[in-house]
């Protein structure tokens, strides 16, 4: 009669029987009364060269096209304006050149003073530190602040982030006290060896914004917001001019004047939900600058508040949540200073602004020749009076 055989013992012969193949990894059930090392796996043979050239090709292709994509949508390589960037003009004034003439502001200094057209004019090239959606006040400050800025300044104001304090950039300043040298190194490789040769670099064209901007549907109780896009181009110095396609791409052009316009049928940016409030965070930034003011003045630095121009919705806009007489004029007289206000020269008028807040390239050379004299002049009659006994 033949034995009779045990599950357990049945089990075991058909473990034993069970050949592994060489790529499925051991198990505890392979080890039976084995402390389990770290699991194993054997990798197949496999042709990695040609894996690898397979996949770089692959990256290149695909790159390629994305770079082919951007190209033919007219994006051109160009210089990141980032903080990095930023960082770089500022330390300039603490590297020597605290005696230069700086241009701070919003997106309208940056956009509308072109520096080859000032050097032109005054053999000089100024530092660009204006920053784009952003009130130059903390700029102000942080200049004020440092001793070893004794030059000439322009004040570029764009009267809803100069008076409402809405910062898009602020934290350009503290990145540029903070700048770690890896940071330094990282933007000197980026502006040598990426950006001049990569146009789909510009972060309006990253692919995670891309998709973010995408016609996802709408949220209940959330209302669309559409988000600036690219809007300039720029030099390693910061000069910068209104991206030509704002220009003339119809409806790239409405679609920008659509961006502008969603803070024209209400409050400005600052959420301020009454007049009174509105006009205490205008006089708080008012009160800043005064301050920011007397202390470059204290020093010897020359100093001219500019209005560039606006055109358009979003002139009305300005005028109506911001009027001249309750803002710009408040100012300089609290401040004790003068400026340059648009309005008043006719030199600085009818300037085609295709989306109403910026001039366009060739229209922002004319303005920087018309503009200079004037801010030379100021500047210079400043010294004179600083120079009389």
């Amino acid at each position: 009669m033949p034995l009779s055989i045990s599950n357990s013992d049945a089990d075991t012969a058909a473990v034993e029987k069970f050949d592994r193949p060489g790529f499925v990894r051991l198990t505890a059930s392979d080890r039976p009364g084995i402390a389990q090392p770290v699991p194993e796996r054997d990798i197949p043979v496999q042709p990695w060269g040609r894996v690898l050239w397979v996949a770089l090709a692959l990256f290149v292709i695909l790159l390629g096209g994305w770079e082919w994509y951007w190209r033919d949508y007219g994006v051109a390589p160009a210089y990141a304006n980032s903080n990095d960037s930023w960082a770089a003009q500022r330390r300039r004034i603490d590297q020597g050149e605290g005696n230069s003439t700086v241009l701070i502001g919003s997106s309208r200094t940056l956009f509308d003073v072109q520096l080859p057209v000032w050097e032109s004019t005054t053999g000089k090239r100024p530092i660009q530190l204006a920053l784009e959606g952003t009130s130059p006040v903390p700029v102000l400050e942080d200049l004020a602040a440092d001793p070893n800025f004794t030059g000439r300044l322009l004040v570029g104001v764009s009267p809803e982030l100069f008076f409402s304090g809405f910062a898009s950039r602020g934290a350009a300043i503290a990145y540029f006290h903070k700048q770690s040298l890896s940071q330094r190194s990282g933007h000197w490789l980026s502006q040598h060896f990426i950006e001049p040769y990569f146009a789909f670099f510009d972060g309006d064209f990253a692919l995670n914004t891309v998709v973010r901007r995408q016609a996802w549907p709408v949220r209940p109780g959330i209302p669309p917001r559409i988000r600036v896009r690219k809007l300039s181009v720029s030099d390693a110095d910061r000069n910068t001019h209104l991206w030509q396609k704002v220009e003339t791409d119809p409806i790239y052009q409405a679609q920008a004047r659509r961006i502008w316009a969603q803070n024209f049928n209400g409050r400005p940016q600052t959420n301020m939900d009454t007049p009174e409030k509105l006009q205490k965070l205008i006089d708080l930034q008012i009160t800043r600058a005064t301050a920011a003011v007397a202390k470059l003045r204290a020093r010897g630095v020359r100093l001219v508040f500019v209005r560039l121009p606006s055109g358009g919705d979003f002139y009305a806009f300005e005028n109506r949540v911001f009027p001249r007489a309750q803002t710009w004029d408040v100012m300089l007289q609290r401040a004790g200073s003068t400026g340059i206000h648009f309005e008043d020269y006719p030199q600085l008028q009818g300037y085609n602004l295709p989306e109403w807040s910026h001039l366009s390239a060739s229209e922002a050379n004319r303005f920087t020749a018309a503009l200079v004299p004037l801010v030379n002049h100021e500047f210079a009659r400043q010294e004179a009076e600083t120079s009389k006994p």
